[in-house]
């Protein structure tokens, strides 16, 4: 069984994405644009300084991510370095924009109350855009989280399907082999010149057969074909107390169809139906198709003793009812009929999609 896919998880990236990046630029154009008007400032040198400040900002809550320590939280290490930078970058903007200066860069009132506003707007806009930020990619996070646990489950819910066919498949092979071996032998016990026939055209049918056992999803087409070969096969057995007829179904080599099921029920049809019967009966196989709605009924007819009030479903049944619930959804149904005067019909129903196998 090939295992779940698991959840990757990928450390921050050192630089910003470029969608952090032209938010933070669409801002910084519009606080300097204010700021321009409230100081009276020149625009290119507002939005020379307050773009320094963002840009800076932007570069350690990026880099925070990737460069923290393990003990310390994503959250935690971000909100940390847009408080550390805020300062830093507003000195560093500072002592760029006052050549000469250094030695007392703050002598000026008012060069003390720009550094300080700077420093503020700097930690507050550079925390309200962390946060921002921070539960914008929690959301991000929780979708891909969401998506994965939604692809797990799709993956462990096809392969339980999977599963379960196969066991289904499992079932019904040695159920439809062993049936038909014991009529060979009841041929060959009784002497009947038909055994070699009957024998040779087993070993065509097999050959045939088998190969197609193991698939988990077939096509109707296939299926009646290996139904048309198991009646020939039968008719060889008792050529004077069975009669069939397998109709062309439209659509049928598109059709997707669990293998074996159909044969289940004409296989039924043969052993409770025709058997038991002094005068044996006919058998028909069809099927129709509801352009309009997508529905589709295949069915196996039988004019054999019919079923016993008392009869309940066997295992054939109940696997090609579970099989076919398994390949076509909760829609799917397996129908039995009485047919006056006496036989049985069965019917399976489900919607056809258009699928092959």
């Amino acid at each position: 069984m090939p295992s779940t896919p698991a959840t990757v998880r990928r450390l921050p990236a050192i630089l910003p994405t470029a969608r952090q990046a032209l938010i933070v630029t669409a801002f910084t154009l519009l606080l300097s644009w204010l700021l321009h008007l409230f100081s009276g400032t020149a625009y290119p040198a507002v939005f020379g300084r307050i773009g320094f400040l963002g840009a800076a900002l932007l570069l350690a809550y990026s880099a925070a991510g990737a460069l923290r320590p393990r003990w310390l939280s994503l959250s935690t290490a971000r909100v940390a370095a847009v408080v550390l930078t805020a300062p830093l970058a507003a000195l560093v903007l500072l002592l760029a924009t006052r050549p000469g200066q250094y030695a007392t860069p703050m002598a000026k009132t008012a060069d003390i109350i720009g550094h300080v506003i700077m420093v503020v707007l700097a930690i507050i806009f550079g925390l309200l855009f962390s946060l921002l930020s921070m539960r914008s990619e929690r959301r991000e996070r929780e979708r891909a989280d969401r998506l994965q646990t939604e692809l797990t489950q799709n993956t462990l819910e096809r392969q339980l399907l999977d599963a379960r066919l196969r066991l289904l498949q499992a079932q019904i092979e040695p159920h439809f082999l062993f049936n038909t071996l014991a009529n060979v032998e009841a041929l060959v016990a009784s002497g009947s010149p038909n055994a070699g026939p009957v024998l040779r055209q087993l070993i065509a049918y097999l050959r045939a057969a088998m190969p197609r056992l193991s698939d988990e999803v077939a096509t109707l087409a296939q299926e009646l074909q290996l139904v048309r070969a198991y009646l020939e096969l039968m008719h060889m057995r008792m050529p004077d107390r069975l009669q069939f007829d397998v109709a062309a179904i439209a659509h049928s080599a598109s059709v997707r169809f669990p293998p074996m099921a159909l044969l289940t029920l004409v296989e039924n049809a043969v052993r409770h139906g025709i058997d038991p019967g002094v005068d044996g009966g006919r058998i028909e196989v069809g099927g129709k198709l509801d352009a309009a709605s997508g529905s589709m009924c295949v069915w196996v007819a039988d004019t054999g003793v019919g079923m016993a009030e008392t009869a309940q479903p066997g295992t054939g049944l109940q696997n090609v009812r579970s099989r076919l619930l398994a390949v076509y959804g909760a829609g799917a149904r397996l129908e039995l009929h009485a047919v006056a005067p006496h036989g049985v019909r069965a019917e399976l129903h489900f919607t056809f999609t258009g699928d092959t196998a």
